[in-house]
């Protein structure tokens, strides 16, 4: 008898939800709108695995009512924290995520919001769509160089690397901070330095940490205030790490030049967006970092690898770092 597998969206690219429903019995919620932790809950019930989005909540409550015969929540991103891992651990279920296979699509993103927000590409297509270029002027739309600029990456695995070699080729000066991994020094081209040391010498601070209670509002006003005037703050990580009220302030004030952000705290927003949205010095996007076919499909198909090898008894492709094994009585 096939095993159960619940997945939180229908509407996954690629051919990988195809695929896992030739191996296993397939559960979606119906209808296009994010589901409700209820909805979710009625249809886990008996499921062996459970592959969500990177924004769908996974909490203790999800993972007792798929019972004891869950065994991995796989996850279509490479952030992971919508799930309760304390929870998946103390229940023996693995949790995997996808890592190498967003790098580089989220790193051209990431350069993309740096070009935009420097050279005011936004404030300048808003106010030509708007019919506003009745005569050239030479201080129009004045931003500030990439070019030879400083960048500061908070944040220095898969993406933060990826990034970096795309400053090289605007010939910029790079520096990074990564409050987790000992070995981020091992760059011969990007100077390892502190936090303070960053914020205060950056042109461009663009950050690649996951969210976690450590980096929570790791940018926040004191962090901002600290950044040079003509500063640009990039996140295309996860909204929580930038406190988003002393960042709409900072930006109000003058205290940094700009920022762009594809990612909230709050998301998906509806009707009632962040005022950030629509601010002169801000560039917003609607968290669409990974967004390509070939890298969504990537990302789904290495969800199901990862459910496919759990079920089969072996191990996952790619767990979270002390993500718990299942364990061998539900083999």
């Amino acid at each position: 008898m096939k095993q159960r597998v619940l997945v939180t969206r229908a509407d996954l690219p690629g051919g990988g939800l195809a695929r896992l429903a030739s191996r296993a019995e397939v559960v979606c919620p119906t209808g296009a709108d994010k589901p409700g932790a209820a909805e979710l809950a009625e249809r886990a019930e008996g499921a062996a695995a459970i592959l969500a989005l990177g924004n769908d909540r996974v909490d203790a409550a999800l993972l007792d009512a798929a019972g004891p015969a869950l065994r991995v929540v796989a996850l279509a991103s490479m952030g992971y924290d919508a799930v309760d891992r304390e929870a998946a651990a103390a229940r023996g279920v693995v949790v995997t995520h996808t890592p190498g296979v967003l790098a580089e699509t989220t790193a051209d993103l990431t350069f993309a919001l740096i070009l935009m927000a420097r050279r005011r590409i936004g404030a300048a297509r808003g106010a030509l769509a708007a019919g506003r270029w009745d005569l050239f002027r030479m201080d129009d739309y004045l931003g500030l160089d990439v070019h030879g600029s400083t960048l500061g990456l908070i944040g220095y695995g898969q993406i933060g690397r990826a990034v970096a070699r795309r400053a090289r080729g605007f010939g910029m000066r790079l520096l990074h901070h990564d409050p987790y991994a000992s070995t981020a020094a091992a760059d011969p081209e990007s100077r390892a330095v502190d936090l303070p040391t960053l914020l205060a010498e950056a042109d461009v601070v663009s950050l690649h940490v996951p969210l976690t209670p450590r980096t929570r509002h790791l940018i926040g006003a004191a962090e901002l205030a600290s950044m040079k005037s003509t500063a640009t703050l990039v996140n295309t990580s996860r909204g929580g790490i930038v406190d988003e009220d002393a960042l709409l302030q900072a930006v109000r004030d003058r205290v940094i030049h700009s920022a762009a952000l594809d990612v909230f705290e709050r998301e998906p927003m509806g009707a009632e967006l962040s005022p950030l949205v629509g601010e002169p010095h801000v560039i917003t996007l609607p968290h669409i970092g990974s967004a390509t076919e070939a890298t969504r499909a990537a990302m789904v198909d290495l969800a199901v690898d990862n459910v496919l090898e759990v079920l089969a008894g072996r191990p996952a492709c790619t767990p979270l770092p002390g993500s718990s094994p299942a364990p061998s009585s539900r083999d």
